[in-house]
């Protein structure tokens, strides 16, 4: 006697090696993301390297980035600051005392 199996209409589960095809933009983003990582081992980075350049004859560098390009880790932007203050003085959850400091700081900034 056949199975129930046999029978239905809906399709069978494809084994996952037949259903999946690994993604090269995906595995080289990987070994980029490697390499980029802190927390990972010279060991790693090097063997993403060598993945890269063998497999995908993509040499990876540092992406260039000069230290004018990153803002300051200090500094805010002054229209975020401004709207957050504003933001601030508008929400009925702030106390009267942090709306007038919020008053103050905004009317130093303008």
């Amino acid at each position: 006697m056949a199975s129930q199996d046999d029978y239905s209409d809906i399709q069978q589960e494809v084994p996952l090696s037949e259903e999946y095809e690994k993604d090269p933009d995906s595995i080289a983003r990987g070994h980029k993301a490697t390499i980029a990582n802190p927390n990972t081992s010279e060991q790693a980075k090097e063997h993403s390297r060598k993945v890269l350049e063998n497999e995908f004859q993509e040499p990876y560098d540092k992406p260039n980035r000069s230290q004018d390009d990153r803002p300051e880790p200090h500094q805010k932007d002054p229209g975020n600051v401004a709207r957050g203050l504003k933001a601030s003085i508008s929400n009925p959850g702030v106390s009267e005392e942090a709306k007038e400091h919020a008053r103050d700081k905004l009317n130093k900034l303008q």
